[in-house]
């Protein structure tokens, strides 16, 4: 009698019979029979011992590795097929191991026969002894042979299912690279998809532009082959293809073309062409290109292609390309409308930002802004210095509702009435009342009830804070129209926030605005912020002012860390809203660079209010000053007499490079230039003031007004 394999690399003979009929024969031919069913089976079959190394392997399961048992044998999974799969499905034979439960891991093997992106589901089964232990593992798997139009109906099931997946983002590379990755390798051994730079309409794409070559731009490439490809083939590369060539031949009638490696001009054009060089790599012999169009508009080509070892493209085949390209197309085409949208919206708001920070010594300031990244588009947040009268600065933040372009136009005229109001020294609440009713016009001029976006097109809902410092007083005056409120940070960098009434936003109308004044010392940081800041969607608001708080008060040399450490702690990813952070810190102006004198109101005192200014700048080494500053301070004084009220006191300020002189007078009556006949007495004081001095204004107070007229110095 013929000895039965007992080992498992001893395997019987195929087409043996099976030995006689005693029971010994009976049992023996059990176990032939068996053997070769492990052997001969259709299935993939590998078997694991307890410490997951592999024991044997069936004929299919070695045709499909393209290696032999004794190869493999004593290999783990994860040195058969490397990588997370590998070790995923390792994970999980040994969870068989210990519970004893059979376990499935979908994409487990990568054979020789698939791509490298391509990997079989498997079964994992324990194999237990007659007490119940758990001896091994089997892996099983099939072996692909199904019948082949079955595989195709489940291919055709497959992409449409993915299908749905194309154009869930508004981003351009996203999109294509999405309709690579759904159609290799279900539909395609290689996807490319190719657009033109400007997109061309049913009327350009007529049969005399077939004469011409056409310059397309590599948008994305998915390959089966993970080689690079070539530099020509590169995504984001640009490729001249001969007007004869087939994906010419496509944009030019508009229609799918399919082709084979025996048509002549398909295999002329596959092989000469150094634009076709990435489908010779790949040892295509099928090539399906499929126009990209929407509403009448070309935007490109995608090109398919498949190997020797599969079969041309069919008819089924062009049907799920052409779907799909469809689909593509409109989402490509959204897409970049909507990249065109948020750059022309992001170049209009950088355009109405501060491009520079305005010179001045009252604050040292350092600013961030960052554009939102949702889909929404950019927002309408600013941030905004401006020098004022006396030394001092005037910070403001705001927040346009809505997004897109008309809320950076929105933005832009409510930063520009701020500024004019600004401008003219209006206190914070005030300004900030002046902004209500413009907003309350805007909005009545913009829109009707018909627009839904009338309301926030005028600004109604935006919000706003304006603060004004003095270094000389080193007190901050603020006010806000439903903005956060602003955090200080003490000098010993205690962090706290101003206690400023938040006041109703722009536009609504009804409540009055309130101002607070507080004192700064010097060295104080003050932090104003947009919501974005405060608003991630990875945590609570409590959490991000607590954030926000620790970096505050973390000692920094300069303020741009501050920023960047404050933007680093609270966003970890691009914003839903845009983020404006601007932080100051206080400086102050001694008493040594100011100087006061109340003057009695009397005609007789204006010789002495020069002798009061000559002497100070005497004081602070500005004698080659003394003539012009004697002149505007003659002028100030003597119209302070003649049209004002007492008290008057005369101010200067010695700021950097910079001489203010002031003249306070109870009156509120505003004095104004007008144009001195030949003969009159009167009306050149201003003028002459106008000429002096590089600015000038008047600044009313609750009570009475300061005339005021800055000049620069020729030296510090």
């Amino acid at each position: 009698m013929e000895r039965l394999p007992t080992s498992p690399g001893e395997r019987p003979a195929r087409g043996q019979a099976p030995p006689g009929d005693s029971s010994e024969a009976i049992r023996t031919t059990q176990a032939t029979l068996e053997e070769w069913a492990f052997h001969q089976s259709p299935c993939l079959l590998a078997i694991f011992g307890t410490d997951l190394c592999l024991l044997r392997v069936n004929e299919a399961m070695e045709r499909a590795l393209a290696r032999t048992q004794d190869e493999l044998r004593g290999l783990r999974l994860a040195d058969i097929v490397p990588g997370p799969s590998g070790e995923e499905t390792a994970g999980r034979m040994r969870t068989v191991l210990e519970t004893g439960e059979p376990r499935r891991a979908e994409a487990a093997l990568r054979t020789a026969d698939a791509g490298p992106q391509a990997g079989r589901p498997v079964t994992l089964t324990p194999l237990k002894d007659g007490d119940g232990r758990v001896c091994g593992v089997c892996l099983t798997a099939q072996d692909g042979l199904e019948d082949p139009a079955a595989a195709e109906r489940q291919n055709a099931a497959r992409l449409k299912d993915a299908a749905a997946r194309l154009g869930t983002t508004l981003d351009l590379g996203r999109t294509v690279q999405e309709l690579g990755d759904v159609t290799v390798p279900l539909l395609a051994d290689l996807t490319a998809v190719d657009l033109m730079d400007f997109p061309r309409s049913a009327e350009d794409t007529s049969p005399a532009a077939a004469t011409e070559p056409v310059v397309l731009r590599r948008a994305a490439l998915r390959s089966v082959d993970t080689r690079d490809p070539a530099p020509a083939s590169a995504v984001g590369g640009t490729t001249a293809y001969a007007a004869a060539s087939p994906p010419v031949r496509c944009l030019v009638t508009g229609r799918p073309e399919r082709y084979t490696a025996a048509e002549p001009t398909f295999g002329r054009w596959l092989e000469h062409d150094e634009a076709a060089a990435y489908l010779r790599a790949l040892g295509a012999h099928s090539l399906l290109a499929v126009p990209l169009l929407t509403g009448g508009t070309t935007l490109g080509v995608v090109l398919f292609g498949r190997r020797r070892d599969r079969e041309p493209f069919g008819p089924e085949d062009v049907l799920i390309a052409e779907e799909l390209a469809a689909r593509a197309a409109v989402s490509i085409h959204n897409a970049r409308r909507h990249t065109r949208a948020r750059t022309t919206t992001m170049a209009l708001q950088r355009s109405l930002l501060p491009q520079t920070l305005p010179d001045q010594t009252a604050l040292d300031i350092a600013s961030r802004y960052l554009p939102a990244g949702s889909q929404a588009g950019v927002g309408g947040d600013w941030f905004d210095v401006i020098p004022l009268s006396g030394a001092r600065v005037a910070l403001v933040v705001g927040d346009v509702v809505g997004h897109g372009i008309r809320a950076s136009a929105t933005m832009g005229r409510v930063r520009t009435a701020v500024r004019t109001l600004a401008d003219v020294d209006l206190p914070a609440d005030e300004l900030l009342t002046h902004l209500d009713d413009l907003v309350l016009h805007l909005s009545v001029e913009e829109g009707s009830a018909t627009d839904p976006a009338a309301e926030t097109a005028g600004g109604i809902g935006t919000t706003c804070l304006y603060a004004v410092y003095d270094p000389v007083s080193r007190r901050c005056t603020l006010a806000r129209a439903g903005h956060p409120p602003p955090a200080v940070v003490a000098p010993d960098g205690a962090v706290r926030f101003l206690d400023v009434p938040a006041g109703p936003p722009l536009g609504l109308g009804g409540l009055p605005f309130e101002a607070v004044e507080t004192e700064l010392p010097e060295g104080s940081i003050l932090a104003l912020y947009t919501d974005g800041l405060l608003e991630a969607r990875d945590h609570d608001i409590d959490v991000a002012l607590d954030k926000m708080f620790a970096e505050l008060a973390r000692p920094a040399t300069t303020l741009d860390t501050v920023c960047d450490r404050v933007l680093t702690a609270l966003l970890s990813h691009r914003p839903d809203d845009d983020v404006a952070l601007l932080v100051a810190r206080t400086r102050a102006l001694h008493a040594d660079r100011v100087a006061a004198w109340d003057l009695p109101f009397d005609a007789s005192v204006v010789a002495d209010a020069r002798h009061y200014a000559d002497s100070q700048l005497t004081a602070w080494g500005l004698e080659d000053a003394a003539f012009v500053t004697e002149l505007m301070v003659s002028e100030l004084v003597t119209n302070a007499l003649r049209y004002g009220r007492p008290p008057v006191q005369l101010r200067m300020i010695h700021q950097g490079s910079t001489l203010i002189c002031e003249v306070f007078d109870s009156s509120s009556t505003t004095p104004h230039m007008r144009r001195a006949r030949t003969f009159d007495e009167g009306g050149r004081g201003l003028l002459l003031v106008a000429q002096l001095a590089q600015r000038w204004g008047t600044r009313h107070d609750r009570i009475g007004k300061t005339v005021w007229a800055e000049q620069s110095l020729t030296t510090p």
